[in-house]
């Protein structure tokens, strides 16, 4: 369990990283990396918000993702199916939380 815990933790984080960079708008519209769709790749002035609001999100989720797999873990009792899922559990609807506000911040614009 000590390896799907260290799974969760770490990808936590690496979304926090991973999410950095968008948040400075170091990155400007490509096809690999950011929140890319239609709108976004097509405008620049629509990229760089649309991005950062994201990013927050993304940060967001990688740090409860990493919290929750941490407390989760220290549950007594709690089997390896069990912890998976729970955590999976967490990271899903806060995941797609960030995804709808995103949509509809940009589309706001």
């Amino acid at each position: 369990m000590t390896t799907i815990m260290w799974m969760y933790v770490g990808m936590g984080w690496l979304l926090v990283v991973l999410a950095l960079p968008l948040y400075f708008e170091k990155i400007p519209p490509n096809g690999l990396y950011g929140f890319r769709v239609r709108k976004t790749m097509e405008d620049p002035l629509v990229w760089y918000p649309v991005n950062k609001y994201s990013s927050r999100w993304l940060m967001a989720t990688g740090i409860i993702t990493a919290l929750a797999a941490l407390f989760l873990y220290q549950l007594p009792g709690i089997s390896l199916d069990v912890y998976a899922l729970a955590c999976l559990s967490i990271f899903i609807p806060v995941f797609t939380t960030g995804l709808i506000f995103s949509l509809r911040f940009m589309n706001s614009l």
